[in-house]
C-alpha cells in the first residue's frame, strides 16, 4: 500500500510538473515539432516515467531535472526567436526539392529521400499523383511538404470552368533513380525498346541517365534527366 501510495503522488506531481512546463513552453502541434522538439518531449516524458518506476530516483531530484531542462528549452525557444543564426542550428532549413519542375537530386541525398519517397510524400499530404504537376517543392523542417503546382495545374480547373470531362488516368512510373520499373512498364503497354526511343527523342541514351520518367494515359510521356536538366 505505501508503494501505491509513493506511486500516486509521484503520477499527480509529475502531472502538474509537465503541465506547468508545457504551458511555459507553448503549444505546438504535432504535425508542427521540429526534430528539435520531439526529442525534447522525450526527455520530459522521460524524468517524470524515471521518477515513477525506479524507487532510487527521488522525486526532487527529477523536479531539479524538470525545472533545468525547462530553463534550458525556453532560453533556446527564446534565442531561435531572436537569431536567425541559431534558429537554423535547432530548426533546421527549409529545403527545395524541386525548382522549376526539376528534382534536385543533391537535395534528395542530403535529405535522406529517393523518388518513391518523394511521390509518396506528395500523394499523402498533397494529393498530387504526377511529379509533373510541380513547378516547386520545399521540404520543411518540420517534415511537411510545400507544393507550388505550375500554372497549367493550378485552379480553377477546366473541369471548375464547366467545360468538358476527361476521365481520369493515375501516372505510371516508369524509371525510378535511373532503374527501369519493368511491372509498370508492362502495365502501361509498353517495352524497353519503346522507352529508350522516348528517351532518345529527349537526348538520354541510356536508362541510368534518367532520373525519373513517368506515362499518363492522355498526357502521354514525362522524364528528367539525371543532371537535372
Amino acid at each position: 500500500m505505501l508503494h501505491l501510495g509513493q506511486t500516486t503522488v509521484e503520477l499527480i506531481f509529475g502531472f502538474i510538473a509537465l503541465l506547468i512546463a508545457t504551458k511555459i513552453l507553448g503549444k505546438t502541434q504535432i504535425s508542427q515539432l521540429t526534430p528539435f522538439d520531439f526529442i525534447s518531449a522525450i526527455v520530459l516524458g522521460e524524468l517524470v516515467g524515471n521518477s515513477v518506476y525506479d524507487s532510487h530516483v527521488k522525486i526532487w531530484s527529477i523536479l531539479y531535472a524538470l525545472i533545468l531542462w525547462t530553463i534550458l528549452i525556453y532560453t533556446v525557444e527564446k534565442l531561435t526567436q531572436k537569431y536567425r543564426g541559431i534558429r537554423r542550428t535547432f530548426e533546421g532549413n527549409p529545403s527545395i526539392l524541386i525548382k522549376q519542375g526539376k528534382i534536385d537530386r543533391q537535395q534528395l541525398k542530403h535529405n535522406h529521400l529517393d523518388i518513391d519517397q518523394l511521390q509518396q510524400m506528395l500523394r499523402q499530404q498533397k494529393d498530387i499523383f504526377s511529379i509533373r504537376e510541380v513547378d516547386y517543392l520545399i521540404l520543411e523542417p518540420n517534415g511537411q511538404i510545400s507544393v507550388l503546382r505550375k500554372p497549367k495545374y493550378e485552379s480553377p480547373t477546366l473541369e471548375d470552368l464547366s467545360l468538358k470531362q476527361k476521365p481520369v488516368y493515375l501516372p505510371i512510373t516508369l524509371i525510378s533513380d535511373g532503374k527501369v520499373v519493368l511491372d509498370n512498364l508492362r502495365e502501361s503497354g509498353h517495352d524497353e525498346e519503346w522507352l529508350l526511343n522516348q528517351l532518345k527523342k529527349r537526348d538520354i541514351t541510356r536508362f541510368e541517365d534518367a532520373l525519373y520518367a513517368e506515362w499518363v494515359e492522355d498526357e502521354g510521356f514525362f522524364c528528367l534527366k539525371m543532371n537535372g536538366q
